[in-house]
């Protein structure tokens, strides 16, 4: 009965520590490598900013009611200061860009460029005369021969300038979202990160409505389309809310190197079900260069953490 007892309090223990956090990363691979899909889907049939700006809205009210109703304390200066500059880089540029981005391209490849960021970090940090490792740089080459593979098969899409307009704001989003991955890192505070990201997205929607109101590149409520209400939903639900819960727990309860393996799967969910549902290339060289990429991604993720 005492062995029974001690194998029944391991067997619990266990499944809090490792169980839950490896299926909150789980969840992450895969939600959020299909909210290329909904984003993709969305866009269609409406304006891509004006959909950002909704998903953010409805995303930012459903933490912020949560939060008012448990009382949570609101941020003191310096975390409203980091608040306001975290809402600019990571929702109105980074997901803004990025959603704006698959109008033009197809969700596997802005699900591939959207994993690439840590290469910009790289990039930054060596300008900014930080010493960066053999295995960084390696892996940097690694990512870069990768992407070449994988734009093979889109050479002749680059004639279209619609098509380079998706790769440069895809290619911004990933920037910007480095520039937040960097300012994180140097400017911590103890602030809840779940308030945080619900004050982050009521800002970043507030901004880029005004900005699509001015330009009058909105349409009435009215003239959205059922399906592009159901993307909505679909990156509220599982893309803004849900899924975000889920990352900040799996980084809080796993080491970083197992937390950080949903940035290679999310590209291979977006690009399966892209090929599935909207038929988009998933060609030998395209799958070949997305390993490819894949591999400097570990390589150039493992230096920096290991930095």
């Amino acid at each position: 009965m005492a062995y029974y007892s001690v194998f029944h309090e391991y067997i619990k223990k266990t499944k809090s520590a490792v169980g839950l956090p490896i299926i909150a990363l789980l969840w992450i691979s895969f939600f959020w490598g299909t909210t290329w899909i909904a984003s993709k889907e969305g866009v269609k049939h409406m304006p891509a900013m004006q959909l950002v700006a909704l998903r953010q809205l409805f995303g930012g009210v459903l933490y912020l009611i949560y939060f008012l109703y448990k009382k949570a304390p609101w941020p003191n200066k310096r975390q409203w200061r980091n608040i306001l500059i975290l809402s600019i880089l990571n929702f109105m540029l980074s997901n803004g860009l990025s959603t704006w981005g698959v109008k033009y391209i197809s969700s596997g490849l802005g699900a591939i460029i959207g994993s690439i960021f840590p290469l910009w970090i790289v990039v930054i940090s060596f300008f900014r005369g930080e010493k960066v490792s053999a295995k960084a740089a390696i892996g940097l080459l690694i990512c870069f021969s990768g992407i070449c593979v994988i734009f093979y098969d889109y050479l002749n899409d680059f004639l279209n300038p619609e098509f380079r307009f998706g790769i440069l704001l895809s290619v911004i989003a990933t920037f910007t979202w480095a520039l937040s991955s960097i300012y994180i890192r140097e400017n911590r505070t103890n602030f809840n990160p779940y308030f945080s990201i619900g004050l982050q997205m009521l800002i970043s929607c507030f901004v880029i409505s005004s900005v699509i109101g001015i330009e009058g590149s909105s349409i009435p409520l009215s003239q959205i389309p059922a399906i592009s209400w159901w993307s909505i939903a679909y990156l509220v639900v599982f893309g803004s809310v849900l899924t975000f819960i889920a990352f900040i727990y799996a980084l809080e309860h796993l080491p970083k190197e197992i937390s950080s393996l949903y940035a290679y799967i999310n590209p291979i969910v977006a690009l399966f079900f892209g090929y599935i549902l909207f038929n988009e290339p998933l060609t030998f060289p395209i799958i070949i260069g997305g390993l490819v990429t894949i591999i400097g991604l570990y390589m150039v993720n493992k230096a920096i953490k290991k930095t």
